[in-house]
């Protein structure tokens, strides 16, 4: 797989039916990697391992319902509340970071409501905190540390 701007990370792979899979440790199982995936599994480290976020705070791939269709989001970070801290939208290395991307995650964040955005394809992250009442978000150069969230 491609090298990402991320630290390095150690991840367990295994080869099943001529496909490589990637441990989840969110979900606890072996999921085939797709680049995707690489980049949602490199994501989800940092704000382990970087961003010190128990792993129990974080969720992956869940579906939310939005105007009577079903969406899957990629991460999301909760806050000691149970609100969402943390909204991610993961694209694989090839996709460009567009305003469609950035559309897309605002749409998920009106059902989601998370105080911060990240959108990452492994090579670009952006940042961004939201602010609801000016119907706005402002870029921020990295993610806050969990215990600020």
């Amino acid at each position: 797989m491609q090298a990402l701007n991320f630290p390095p990370f150690s991840f367990r792979l295994k080869n099943s039916e001529n496909k490589t899979a990637i441990f989840d440790a969110i979900r606890k199982k072996f999921v085939v990697l797709t680049p995707e995936e690489w980049v949602r599994q490199h994501t989800v480290r940092y704000l382990q391992e970087v961003k010190n976020i128990p792993i129990s705070y974080i969720n992956v791939e869940k579906s939310i319902a939005q105007n009577g269709l079903t969406k899957r989001y990629d991460v999301v970070v909760f806050q000691r509340d149970g609100g969402i801290a943390v909204l991610v939208e993961c694209k694989a290395p090839e996709v460009k970071i567009t305003q469609a991307v950035f559309d897309q995650i605002a749409r998920y964040n009106l059902v989601l409501r998370a105080k911060y955005l990240m959108v990452t394809n492994g090579l670009e992250h952006y940042f961004c905190q939201m602010d609801f009442e000016a119907q706005t978000y402002v870029f921020l150069p990295d993610l806050p540390e969990f215990k600020t969230l």
